[in-house]
């Protein structure tokens, strides 16, 4: 029988990613992402609920990660759960539950303190009278 192991993860960076490299020099960021879910209760009071995900890049996505994203931003994630477990140097033995990232997307737009020129001037001919346009 077939198995699956894929997740969806769609929330916002909790740190600005932390970057290293592996001995081959691959890239590898990490950072983690909160998720909130929010419900009221059965007396009508808002009830909130805060995850958070620990979440791990390799290669070339790892660089846009590293480069591109920051504390706060929100981010749409695919990847799978994977379980790590290791013996540290007292002989207890760890385990960390983490998503390692296939596919990242950036959510959301940039400030208007930061657009680029190219996109204001774009912008500002989708305004352009009708009486101008040439047909």
């Amino acid at each position: 029988m077939a198995s699956v192991n894929h997740c969806i993860i769609i929330g916002n960076l909790g740190r600005d990613p932390e970057m290293r490299h592996l001995p081959s020099g691959e890239a590898v960021a990490t950072f983690s992402v909160a998720t909130t879910e929010s419900w009221k209760d059965k007396q009508g009071g808002k009830q909130e609920r805060t995850d958070w995900h620990r979440v791990e890049f390799i290669g070339r996505t790892a660089e846009v990660c590293g480069e591109y994203l920051k504390k706060g931003a929100p981010v749409y994630i695919e990847g799978r759960i994977q379980y790590d477990k290791w013996t540290d140097k007292e002989g207890v033995e760890k385990t960390m539950t983490k998503i390692r990232g296939d596919r990242m997307q950036m959510l959301g737009g940039k400030s208007d303190g930061e657009r680029s020129e190219p996109k204001q001037q774009a912008r500002a001919k989708t305004n352009d009278n009708p009486d101008d346009i040439p047909w």
